[in-house]
């Protein structure tokens, strides 16, 4: 493995966390070892169409809790049971009835009938089990303050008492959560936990368990199953249970990671969470980056400031149109060759290909030409980019294998987008553009690495602006990495980073074993 060299000046490449808390360092393009990984799992829920049933009505004492009468009961009705049980009651119908159903699951004891009010001392014994988390850094600080505010929610009308001396330090905690809860939804970014330096909030007590992961999907949307028509079987993309054990360091592996940033250059001023931290977590040796939007002029002060450990970075920038598209490889391991384009002047006029070659493989970092608004560059795309960049992946094949990153611009399957049925003729999901895909690089003797890691998950690495659509997880899968089938044995992993914010965009990685 290839060790970083940890310094405090790189590219003031900023992003940040969609958690603000842990957007804590503001620093440059640095990268070395993060710290602790995730140990909480969170369990998936399902986002079904809305349902505007309100209809109001009595809790029947009597009611039984199969399936058929829990769905019967009015929203009141499932307010008021979950409420009982010290489970938060906000969301629509479906997602009450999914909560009650997974309550109920977890506590085969209790039915619709026996759910009665906890008693004060047992809601008084709870909030002290979630408030005995100690909290050692800013990410556990905000994960312990929401689930003391949810607590608190639920001892609301406890018995009056003479405030004393725990009884104050308990309401500056929460409103000490409130104000940081409030200036979590006021960020442009969803909130979510982070993947490292977080511990488990103890969840002990029955029902507390589905509790802290109904609050936990508020705060890491991608946990969620989010799709129009989601299938049997399918289940959200969770990195924190999802993802590998780290490698050993006696174990010979190359890390590569790829990123649409949407501009470079309005990342470099966004707060919080830099791309230092994002070194240091992942650790990775090269870094592919897309849709950079520089100009040659930007280029050589960007370069200068990298950090020691990265210093083979190699860019291509749009000249047909300025400020556009563009491509780059940053890399602490020092390729054989370089090479930018496709060779053919028409299609390399607007910076989108990057290949380098290392040892034992080529490594092509490529922005896709996106289809456009009415498919005006459809054709084009189909019938000359795809089959070009087929063509040439495959003559260097015959070198060595091939490794092709990117944004790729198609979701592939309906899996890969959270409403297939409403864009069939939107650019990425056309049935031209899925099918030249196939054709051209899976058919082709390419593998999609996630896919094939993860057959029936579902994952999203890009998010429109528009509607907050990562608010509610409304995703595409566009980027990827595909391996020459020759080498698709030494993936190790194959992973997206959906905690990664500052691009309409995350970052994805690759593990491959050597």
């Amino acid at each position: 493995m290839y060790h970083v060299f940890p310094s405090p000046t790189i590219l003031g490449f900023r992003t940040f966390l969609i958690r603000p808390s842990l957007a804590v360092v503001q620093s440059s393009l640095g990268f070395s070892r993060a710290m602790a990984s995730s140990k909480a799992t969170s369990k998936p829920t399902i986002i079904a169409k809305s349902d505007d049933e309100s209809e109001a009505g009595n809790v029947e004492n009597d009611f039984e809790s199969d399936s058929d009468s829990i769905d019967r009961l009015s929203v009141v009705q499932l307010r008021q049971k979950l409420r009982s049980v010290g489970v938060p009651v906000k969301g629509r119908k479906t997602e009450l009835v999914d909560a009650l159903r997974a309550y109920l699951s977890s506590n085969p004891g209790d039915d619709c009938k026996n759910m009665e009010p906890k008693s004060n001392s047992s809601k008084e014994n709870l909030k002290r089990k979630v408030e005995s988390s100690s909290v050692q850094i800013q990410a556990e600080s905000v994960s312990s303050t929401v689930s003391k505010v949810a607590v608190a929610k639920r001892t609301k009308k406890g018995v009056n008492k003479a405030p004393d001396e725990e009884t104050i330090a308990e309401s500056k905690t929460k409103r000490v959560a409130k104000d940081k809860v409030t200036s979590i939804r006021s960020n442009k970014a969803t909130v979510s936990k982070a993947l490292c330096a977080k511990e488990d909030v103890p969840a002990e007590v029955d029902g507390e368990s589905k509790m802290v992961d109904l609050i936990e999907n508020q705060f890491e949307p991608w946990t969620v199953l989010a799709h129009k028509k989601p299938q049997k079987g399918w289940i959200p993309y969770n990195p924190r249970t999802m993802r590998k054990p780290r490698l050993t360091a006696d174990t010979k592996h190359v890390k590569l990671m790829s990123w649409n940033v949407n501009g470079l250059r309005a990342l470099l001023k966004l707060e919080g969470f830099s791309a230092l931290q994002l070194a240091q977590r992942e650790d990775f040796d090269v870094l592919c980056l897309q849709e950079t939007k520089l100009q040659e002029k930007d280029v050589e002060a960007i370069k200068c400031s990298l950090l020691e450990g990265y210093k083979d970075s190699f860019w291509t920038c749009s000249v047909s149109k300025l400020g556009y598209s563009g491509t780059a490889i940053i890399s602490r391991i020092k390729p054989l060759s370089v090479r930018y384009g496709l060779g053919i002047s028409d299609h390399d006029s607007e910076g989108r290909l990057v290949t380098v070659e290392f040892d034992s493989f080529y490594l092509l970092c490529s922005y896709v030409p996106n289809s456009g608004d009415g498919l005006k560059r459809l054709s084009y795309r189909v019938t000359e980019w795809d089959t070009s960049l087929s063509n040439y992946m495959k003559e260097l094949e015959k070198m060595k294998p091939v490794i092709l990153t990117g944004d790729l611009n198609c979701a592939h399957e309906e899996i890969d987008i959270y409403n297939p049925a409403g864009n069939k003729r939107s650019a990425g999901f056309t049935i031209e553009e899925r099918q030249s895909f196939e054709t051209n690089y899976l058919k082709n003797g390419f593998v999609d690495t996630f896919r094939n890691q993860h057959p029936g998950v579902v994952g999203y690495t890009y998010w429109n602006y528009r509607h907050n659509a990562r608010k509610t997880n409304k995703g595409w899968r566009l980027d990827y990495f595909l391996v020459s089938e020759s080498i698709s044995d030494k993936v190790y992993d194959s992973y997206i980073l959906p905690d990664v914010g500052g691009s309409d965009h995350c970052p994805i990685g690759l593990i491959l074993t050597l």
